[in-house]
Protein backbone atom coordinates (compact mmCIF):
# COMPACT_ATOMS: atom_id res chain seq x y z
CA UNK A 1 0.00 0.00 0.00
CA UNK A 2 1.15 3.15 -0.88
CA UNK A 3 0.28 6.06 2.05
CA UNK A 4 0.06 9.57 0.26
CA UNK A 5 1.12 12.71 2.17
CA UNK A 6 -1.96 13.93 4.01
CA UNK A 7 -0.63 17.70 5.72
CA UNK A 8 1.87 18.71 2.90
CA UNK A 9 1.00 21.87 2.09
CA UNK A 10 -0.47 22.81 5.20
CA UNK A 11 1.73 21.19 8.53
CA UNK A 12 4.55 22.03 6.23
CA UNK A 13 5.63 22.53 2.55
CA UNK A 14 4.51 20.56 -0.50
CA UNK A 15 6.92 21.91 -3.12
CA UNK A 16 10.20 19.92 -2.42
CA UNK A 17 12.48 22.87 -2.76
CA UNK A 18 10.77 25.09 -0.16
CA UNK A 19 10.94 22.34 1.99
CA UNK A 20 13.97 21.54 1.77
CA UNK A 21 15.11 25.33 2.85
CA UNK A 22 12.46 25.38 5.45
CA UNK A 23 14.44 22.03 6.81
CA UNK A 24 17.58 23.48 6.56
CA UNK A 25 16.70 26.50 8.75
CA UNK A 26 15.19 24.38 10.98
CA UNK A 27 18.20 21.86 11.30
CA UNK A 28 20.71 24.62 11.99
CA UNK A 29 24.11 24.80 11.51
CA UNK A 30 25.93 20.85 11.39
CA UNK A 31 27.06 19.93 14.73
CA UNK A 32 28.70 16.41 16.27
CA UNK A 33 25.99 14.04 16.11
CA UNK A 34 25.50 11.74 19.01
CA UNK A 35 24.09 8.16 18.55
CA UNK A 36 20.46 8.22 20.89
CA UNK A 37 18.50 5.31 21.82
CA UNK A 38 14.65 7.40 21.54
CA UNK A 39 13.84 10.83 21.27
CA UNK A 40 10.23 12.79 21.82
CA UNK A 41 9.92 15.04 19.43
CA UNK A 42 6.58 17.34 18.54
CA UNK A 43 4.65 17.31 15.32
CA UNK A 44 2.61 20.77 14.86
CA UNK A 45 3.16 22.72 11.69
CA UNK A 46 6.52 23.17 10.91
CA UNK A 47 6.26 27.58 11.84
CA UNK A 48 5.08 26.27 15.22
CA UNK A 49 7.36 23.35 16.41
CA UNK A 50 10.08 22.69 13.51
CA UNK A 51 12.49 24.52 15.15
CA UNK A 52 12.32 22.50 18.74
CA UNK A 53 12.20 19.13 16.23
CA UNK A 54 15.24 20.16 13.93
CA UNK A 55 17.43 20.72 16.84
CA UNK A 56 16.98 17.20 18.12
CA UNK A 57 17.34 15.71 14.41
CA UNK A 58 20.04 17.86 13.86
CA UNK A 59 21.97 16.70 17.31
CA UNK A 60 21.62 12.84 16.35
CA UNK A 61 22.66 9.99 13.93
CA UNK A 62 19.72 8.87 12.01
CA UNK A 63 20.18 4.97 11.23
CA UNK A 64 18.89 3.36 8.40
CA UNK A 65 15.78 1.80 10.79
CA UNK A 66 13.51 4.45 12.35
CA UNK A 67 10.36 3.13 14.57
CA UNK A 68 7.87 5.96 15.07
CA UNK A 69 5.29 5.90 18.01
CA UNK A 70 2.76 8.23 17.68
CA UNK A 71 -0.83 9.16 19.35
CA UNK A 72 -4.02 8.30 17.02
CA UNK A 73 -5.87 11.87 16.42
CA UNK A 74 -8.28 10.68 14.35
CA UNK A 75 -9.64 7.92 16.00
CA UNK A 76 -9.84 5.75 13.02
CA UNK A 77 -8.89 2.16 12.44
CA UNK A 78 -7.36 0.09 15.06
CA UNK A 79 -6.02 1.49 18.71
CA UNK A 80 -2.88 -0.09 18.50
CA UNK A 81 -2.30 -0.09 14.87
CA UNK A 82 1.00 -1.01 12.78
CA UNK A 83 1.21 -0.81 8.90
CA UNK A 84 3.52 -3.92 8.08
CA UNK A 85 3.95 -3.38 4.23
CA UNK A 86 3.60 -0.84 1.52
CA UNK A 87 5.25 2.82 1.61
CA UNK A 88 4.83 6.49 2.57
CA UNK A 89 5.07 9.26 0.16
CA UNK A 90 6.27 12.61 1.27
CA UNK A 91 7.44 15.70 -1.06
CA UNK A 92 11.04 14.61 -1.20
CA UNK A 93 10.26 11.13 -1.99
CA UNK A 94 8.98 7.37 -0.93
CA UNK A 95 10.01 5.82 2.37
CA UNK A 96 9.53 2.05 2.32
CA UNK A 97 8.15 0.27 5.48
CA UNK A 98 10.71 -2.21 6.97
CA UNK A 99 8.89 -5.50 6.75
CA UNK A 100 11.19 -7.43 8.71
CA UNK A 101 11.39 -5.22 12.05
CA UNK A 102 7.06 -4.57 11.59
CA UNK A 103 7.57 -9.32 11.26
CA UNK A 104 9.52 -8.99 14.51
CA UNK A 105 7.18 -6.73 16.33
CA UNK A 106 3.91 -8.26 15.57
CA UNK A 107 5.34 -11.55 16.71
CA UNK A 108 6.21 -9.88 20.07
CA UNK A 109 3.62 -7.74 20.34
CA UNK A 110 0.36 -9.68 18.99
CA UNK A 111 -2.12 -7.33 20.42
CA UNK A 112 -0.88 -4.72 17.66
CA UNK A 113 -3.35 -4.78 14.41
CA UNK A 114 -2.05 -4.57 10.62
CA UNK A 115 -3.99 -1.54 10.08
CA UNK A 116 -3.63 1.29 7.28
CA UNK A 117 -6.56 3.39 8.57
CA UNK A 118 -5.69 4.62 11.59
CA UNK A 119 -2.29 6.22 9.37
CA UNK A 120 -4.79 7.52 6.55
CA UNK A 121 -5.13 10.81 7.54
CA UNK A 122 -2.20 10.93 10.95
CA UNK A 123 -0.48 14.30 11.15
CA UNK A 124 1.43 13.40 14.06
CA UNK A 125 3.88 10.67 12.33
CA UNK A 126 4.12 12.30 8.73
CA UNK A 127 5.44 15.11 10.27
CA UNK A 128 8.71 13.46 11.51
CA UNK A 129 9.32 11.71 7.83
CA UNK A 130 10.33 14.99 6.06
CA UNK A 131 13.80 15.54 8.57
CA UNK A 132 14.50 11.71 8.59
CA UNK A 133 14.12 11.38 4.72
CA UNK A 134 16.30 14.25 4.49
CA UNK A 135 19.15 13.54 6.50
CA UNK A 136 19.05 9.31 5.67
CA UNK A 137 18.00 8.73 2.35
CA UNK A 138 17.82 5.32 2.83
CA UNK A 139 15.39 5.35 5.58
CA UNK A 140 13.12 2.61 6.58
CA UNK A 141 10.16 2.87 8.34
CA UNK A 142 7.53 1.13 11.02
CA UNK A 143 5.09 3.23 12.04
CA UNK A 144 2.56 2.43 14.77
CA UNK A 145 -0.24 4.67 16.10
CA UNK A 146 -1.58 4.61 19.82
CA UNK A 147 -5.12 5.00 20.72
CA UNK A 148 -6.02 5.60 24.13
CA UNK A 149 -4.87 3.02 26.89
CA UNK A 150 -3.30 2.39 30.40
CA UNK A 151 -0.19 2.50 31.66
CA UNK A 152 0.18 -1.57 31.70
CA UNK A 153 -0.68 -1.52 27.84
CA UNK A 154 1.92 1.27 27.37
CA UNK A 155 4.18 -1.09 29.05
CA UNK A 156 3.42 -4.06 27.31
CA UNK A 157 4.33 -2.44 23.92
CA UNK A 158 7.01 -1.12 25.19
CA UNK A 159 8.59 -4.59 26.80
CA UNK A 160 7.58 -6.35 23.22
CA UNK A 161 9.82 -3.34 21.24
CA UNK A 162 12.54 -4.22 23.76
CA UNK A 163 12.32 -7.93 22.35
CA UNK A 164 12.43 -6.61 19.06
CA UNK A 165 15.64 -4.12 19.79
CA UNK A 166 17.49 -7.30 21.28
CA UNK A 167 17.26 -9.53 18.47
CA UNK A 168 18.76 -7.15 16.37
CA UNK A 169 21.97 -5.54 18.45
CA UNK A 170 23.99 -4.90 15.07
CA UNK A 171 21.27 -2.92 13.10
CA UNK A 172 20.28 0.00 15.19
CA UNK A 173 16.86 1.45 15.58
CA UNK A 174 16.20 4.68 16.39
CA UNK A 175 12.94 5.19 18.40
CA UNK A 176 10.62 7.97 17.96
CA UNK A 177 8.07 9.37 20.32
CA UNK A 178 5.99 11.62 18.73
CA UNK A 179 4.28 13.85 21.33
CA UNK A 180 3.01 17.96 21.81
CA UNK A 181 2.90 18.74 25.41
CA UNK A 182 0.58 20.84 27.40
CA UNK A 183 -2.43 22.00 24.65
CA UNK A 184 -4.44 25.14 24.39
CA UNK A 185 -4.28 26.75 28.01
CA UNK A 186 -2.16 30.36 28.56
CA UNK A 187 1.70 29.97 28.27
CA UNK A 188 2.55 30.42 31.92
CA UNK A 189 0.27 27.51 32.79
CA UNK A 190 0.81 25.22 29.88
CA UNK A 191 5.02 25.83 30.96
CA UNK A 192 4.10 24.72 34.46
CA UNK A 193 2.67 21.67 33.68
CA UNK A 194 4.78 20.94 31.04
CA UNK A 195 8.03 21.32 33.53
CA UNK A 196 6.52 18.64 35.87
CA UNK A 197 6.18 16.06 32.99
CA UNK A 198 9.75 17.01 31.38
CA UNK A 199 11.20 16.47 34.70
CA UNK A 200 9.73 13.01 34.70
CA UNK A 201 11.19 12.06 31.28
CA UNK A 202 14.47 13.50 31.95
CA UNK A 203 14.26 11.02 35.36
CA UNK A 204 13.84 8.21 32.86
CA UNK A 205 10.78 7.80 35.18
CA UNK A 206 7.48 6.07 32.85
CA UNK A 207 5.27 5.05 35.60
CA UNK A 208 5.96 8.81 37.16
CA UNK A 209 5.04 10.30 33.80
CA UNK A 210 1.81 8.68 33.71
CA UNK A 211 1.07 9.80 37.14
CA UNK A 212 1.77 12.93 36.82
CA UNK A 213 -0.38 13.62 33.45
CA UNK A 214 -3.26 12.12 35.10
CA UNK A 215 -3.02 13.97 38.46
CA UNK A 216 -2.43 17.47 36.87
CA UNK A 217 -4.24 17.19 33.91
CA UNK A 218 -1.39 17.68 31.10
CA UNK A 219 -2.85 17.23 27.93
CA UNK A 220 0.13 15.77 26.47
CA UNK A 221 -0.99 14.05 23.29
CA UNK A 222 2.06 11.73 23.13
CA UNK A 223 2.40 10.42 26.50
CA UNK A 224 1.54 6.82 25.58
CA UNK A 225 4.22 6.65 22.72
CA UNK A 226 6.79 8.63 25.08
CA UNK A 227 5.93 5.46 27.82
CA UNK A 228 6.85 3.00 25.12
CA UNK A 229 9.43 4.53 23.71
CA UNK A 230 11.12 4.36 27.75
CA UNK A 231 9.82 0.87 27.94
CA UNK A 232 11.05 -0.13 24.58
CA UNK A 233 14.73 1.34 24.92
CA UNK A 234 15.02 0.09 27.90
CA UNK A 235 16.19 3.09 29.49
CA UNK A 236 17.59 3.85 32.93
CA UNK A 237 19.29 5.97 35.41
CA UNK A 238 22.00 3.82 35.83
CA UNK A 239 22.91 3.09 31.81
CA UNK A 240 21.48 6.62 30.09
CA UNK A 241 20.64 10.42 30.24
CA UNK A 242 18.11 12.39 29.32
CA UNK A 243 18.57 15.78 27.48
CA UNK A 244 16.20 18.41 27.08
CA UNK A 245 17.44 19.79 24.14
CA UNK A 246 15.18 22.68 23.21
CA UNK A 247 11.79 23.71 24.48
CA UNK A 248 9.15 25.97 23.26
CA UNK A 249 5.30 27.21 22.58
CA UNK A 250 3.29 28.29 20.20
CA UNK A 251 3.65 31.54 21.52
CA UNK A 252 7.10 31.96 20.79
CA UNK A 253 6.19 31.99 17.23
CA UNK A 254 3.69 34.93 17.41
CA UNK A 255 1.00 32.46 18.12
CA UNK A 256 -0.48 34.43 21.17
CA UNK A 257 0.09 33.59 25.01
CA UNK A 258 -3.92 33.19 25.98
CA UNK A 259 -4.11 29.82 24.79
CA UNK A 260 -0.94 27.86 23.73
CA UNK A 261 0.64 24.18 22.89
CA UNK A 262 3.68 23.41 24.35
CA UNK A 263 6.44 21.73 22.44
CA UNK A 264 9.24 19.46 24.19
CA UNK A 265 12.29 18.10 22.44
CA UNK A 266 14.30 15.56 24.51
CA UNK A 267 16.93 13.03 23.23
CA UNK A 268 18.06 9.99 25.49
CA UNK A 269 21.62 8.79 25.09
CA UNK A 270 23.53 5.84 26.72
CA UNK A 271 25.81 6.81 29.13
CA UNK A 272 29.62 6.21 28.05
CA UNK A 273 31.40 3.11 30.29
CA UNK A 274 32.77 4.33 33.83
CA UNK A 275 30.25 7.63 33.34
CA UNK A 276 28.43 9.35 35.71
CA UNK A 277 26.88 11.96 32.87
Amino acid sequence: MLRRAAVAGRFYPSQPDRLRRDLRQHLGRPRTRLRARGVVVPHAGYLYSGGVAGAVYSGIEIPERVLILCPNHTGMGASLSIMARGEWEIPLGRVPIDEELARRLLHHCPFLKEDAEAHRFEHSLEVQLPFLLHLRPDLRLVPIALGRHDFVTFRRLGEGIANVLRELPAKPVLVVASSDMNHFEPDEVTRIKDRKAISRILSLDAPGLYEVIRRESISMCGYGPTIAMMYGTEVSAETCRAELVRYATSGDAGGGKREVVGYAGIAIYPKAPGSDS
